[in-house]
């Protein structure tokens, strides 16, 4: 019985990663890969990740748990966990790096990746260690006590940047907003929640496992199907654009992100814009950075003749 339950979950498992990774491919596709890159990319590390990482450990005990000894059985569950360790930290990221980006917060770059690889490697070399010394936890319960505590620290890290947008700049509407953070945190809960209880049985694993697969794929689908009017670059908002300003009103562009379009479609250097308009030089690359997520364009070139098509 417990097998057949397994292979439909398995199943539905399969189904919820093709679907988010395909959801999450089409919003890329629809509004550009400045913000949406990172959700796909986060789609296709997390579900790599529940593959190598918790399917693996589960069809390990359920195909070997009576074949071999118990330690040789432990080992290999510590090592199918470890190989997806990885690509959970890089989904990890990149679901930092989606929810910056729609609260206007640049985390691409190079000083926040290195911080944040810097520490998470640094926590799984000490999971390691724990692992390797044997230091009389257990290695199954700290893998468990690893998860839920980066797993909260992640998600609501997510969660806070999605809740409280850096100096208002939004990219989805409050009302959205209102949604996404607290069911983030409700899918870290429900995802940690089962592993608190580890002795209870293989039917806390499959509603770890359910929770797991079905609670990421939350975000292709409430971007995809439930959010109202979305604000994103390409989005099909019904705004003028027959002039400079109906073109500033239809990407939420700021009265100061304005003053920096104007300036680059008359060839100034960043460098001679923040001499022009009194502001440091990193404030001008942080505006145009932002420019460009809104506008869905990759350089000035791109941008200027976007501005000169719709005007």
């Amino acid at each position: 019985m417990i097998r057949i339950v397994f292979l439909l979950l398995f199943i539905a498992a399969a189904g919820a990663a093709a679907a988010g990774i395909i959801l999450a491919t089409r919003l890329k596709d629809r509004y550009g890969p400045g913000l949406f890159a990172p959700l796909l990319y986060f789609q296709v590390f997390i579900y790599t990740f529940g593959f190598y990482g918790i399917w693996g450990q589960a069809a390990l005990s359920l195909f070997l748990g009576q074949s071999v000894s118990a330690e040789l059985l432990q080992r290999l569950l510590d090592i199918a966990m470890l190989l997806g360790l990885p690509f959970l930290i890089f989904a990890w990221y990149m679901l930092i790096r989606f929810t910056g980006g729609l609260s206007g917060i640049s985390t691409g770059r190079t000083w926040f990746i290195v911080v944040f690889l810097s520490v998470n490697l640094a926590v799984m070399v000490l999971l390691v260690w724990f692992i390797a010394g044997d230091k009389g936890i257990g290695a199954g319960r700290v893998m468990s006590i690893y998860y839920i505590v980066m797993n909260l620290i992640h998600y609501f890290l997510a969660a806070y940047l999605i809740h409280f947008p850096w100096k208002g700049q939004m990219f989805i509407h409050d009302h959205d907003r209102k949604i996404i953070a607290p069911v983030l945190f409700t899918i870290m809960m429900m995802q940690c929640i089962p592993l608190l209880f580890p002795e209870s049985g293989e039917w806390v694993r499959i509603v770890f496992i359910f929770g797991f697969f079905a609670g990421n794929l939350f975000l292709p689908v409430y971007f995809s199907w439930c959010t109202l009017s979305p604000a994103f670059p390409g989005s099909s908002e019904t705004v003028p654009a027959d002039s400079f300003s109906g073109f500033c009103k239809r990407y939420e562009i700021s009265p100061r992100e304005t003053d920096v379009i104007k300036e680059i479609c008359n060839g100034l250097s960043n460098k001679e814009i923040s001499e022009k308009l009194f502001i440091s030089l990193q404030t001008v690359k942080d505006h145009t950075h932002h420019i460009y997520i809104k506008t869905n364009v990759r350089s000035r070139v791109q941008l200027i003749n976007l501005v000169k098509e719709e005007i």
